[in-house]
């Protein structure tokens, strides 16, 4: 037995013994196949299983290791799981960060092995599957930007060298890459639900997840891997990805709002025990709105609420906020018009009309790339939950399941703050009022 040969036996025997992992982890952990599809449930493991895999990998194949992840943030967690198998396996490694692509702001992570291997950790974009030649993991592809480009800049790569390629995800629709992936020749296809990984011994509660949750269509396609219908949703998964911005949080950032001569806009979404009190902050910035904040309130009193709310009206830069004054709103409403001017407030009633319009002018600046919003869970999952329902009076209606996480209530937020904010003022180049006329006491 060789040298290396060893070092890789010694290696095989602590994730043995030091990891216990499950046994669908240690058979994708094991597996030989060259390219694999693996469609798994949220919480079932997949950065910690995928991330030992390729660690393993870079011992055994001697080949450079790229984990591409949805985000910035995602590509840190999942390069910090492989810095904690390297310590539990006892490899030493040493882990740097450097920033390259210029303005784009692209943080690369990269972890080196005693072997010279290098593990390198990029949010997934063309230019960074394009500048690697190495085996691949795709971790979480169905939330891939432009996951297209993705594939078409990587694949070539993997044909030098036979590179190794996994693919990981929960399902995100079907208007995507990975859902079309499961059907490509090459690929070893693997589904796990939740239900499959408790059976095979995850210590987790099916009955609280599934309560916790709320949402039959999010237990369905992230617990029970179902790759969900989009045809009646309001707003499509991928039309909510292309808004998601990883360098905006919910958090109210307050020196944006404070900022002398920013352009901000709040939208109310009123509530008092059974959903939530969302607020929504807008900043226009040319003809997009970011958001600089979404702060929510669930069974608060109203004068807690009030008190958040008359904070941010107190700043000047907010020009106008719009609040819903349906049922309980309507004297909360009335209050904040009376407190900061009906020129600042708007008392907004929802009516089948109105939502249409409110919702419609949501969508219209989402398709036309001017909304910018948080990466967040909870707001996806609010934003996705509204059905546009077409009666067989042919009235239109939207409808979203009530759950424990809310009613969209982010959602109406939203809208609310995209109607307060209006269509941004045109720049005046010049203004004709006709001919001067004059008087022996000056000008009328």
């Amino acid at each position: 037995m060789s040298k290396s040969e060893g070092y890789l036996r010694m290696i095989e025997i602590l994730i043995l013994t030091t990891l216990k992992l499950l046994p669908y982890q240690d058979r994708a952990v094991r597996s030989l196949a060259r390219f694999t599809w693996n469609c798994w449930a949220r919480q079932t493991g997949k950065s910690f299983t995928f991330g030992l895999r390729r660690l393993r990998a870079a011992i055994r194949r001697r080949r450079t290791q790229v984990i591409l992840s949805a985000g910035q943030r995602q590509s840190r967690e999942v390069m910090l799981k492989v810095r904690q198998h390297c310590r539990a396996l006892r490899i030493h490694c040493d882990i740097s960060e450097t920033s390259f692509y210029g303005d784009k702001g692209i943080r690369q992570l990269e972890i080196t092995l005693p072997n010279g291997v290098r593990i390198i950790g990029l949010p997934a974009n063309p230019l960074t599957a394009r500048g690697y030649t190495g085996d691949i993991f795709l971790d979480e592809f169905a939330m891939h930007r432009d996951d297209e480009g993705i594939w078409s800049a990587l694949f070539p790569a993997l044909m030098r060298g036979n590179g190794e390629l996994d693919v990981a995800s929960t399902p995100r629709g079907r208007r995507n890459t990975f859902y079309k992936l499961q059907s490509s020749e090459p690929f070893t296809c693997e589904t796990l639900t939740l239900e499959e990984a408790v059976a095979n011994g995850l210590d987790i509660d099916m009955a609280a997840t599934r309560a916790g949750i709320g949402d039959e269509l999010a237990w369905r396609q992230e617990y029970c891997c179902e790759f969900a219908d989009e045809a009646t949703a309001f707003l499509t998964l991928e039309l909510i990805e292309r808004c998601c911005d990883d360098t905006l949080s919910t958090s109210v950032n307050w020196p944006a709002i404070e900022r002398q001569r920013a352009e901000i806009y709040v939208g109310i979404d009123l509530a008092r025990k059974h959903d939530f009190t969302v607020i929504w902050v807008w900043e226009r910035v040319g003809t997009d709105l970011l958001t600089r904040g979404v702060a929510h309130f669930q069974n608060a009193t109203f004068e807690e609420q009030e008190d958040f709310i008359a904070r941010l009206l107190s700043c000047r830069t907010i020009l106008r906020c719009a609040v819903d004054a349906s049922g309980i709103g309507m004297q909360f409403a009335e209050r904040l018009m009376n407190r900061f001017g009906a020129d600042r407030v708007e008392a907004v009633q929802f009516s089948s009309a109105l939502k249409t319009r409110l919702a419609g002018r949501l969508r219209v600046a989402a398709e036309r790339g001017q909304l910018r919003i948080p990466r967040d869970d909870d707001i996806v999952r609010d934003w996705h939950s509204i059905e546009r329902i077409i009666s067989s009076g042919s009235h239109v209606r939207f409808d979203a399941d009530r759950s424990a996480r809310g009613h969209a209530d982010r959602f109406w937020a939203a809208a609310l703050g995209v109607h307060a904010a209006g269509d941004p003022a045109e720049p005046l180049d010049y203004v004709t009022t006709g001919a001067l006329r004059f008087a022996s006491s000056g000008a009328p």
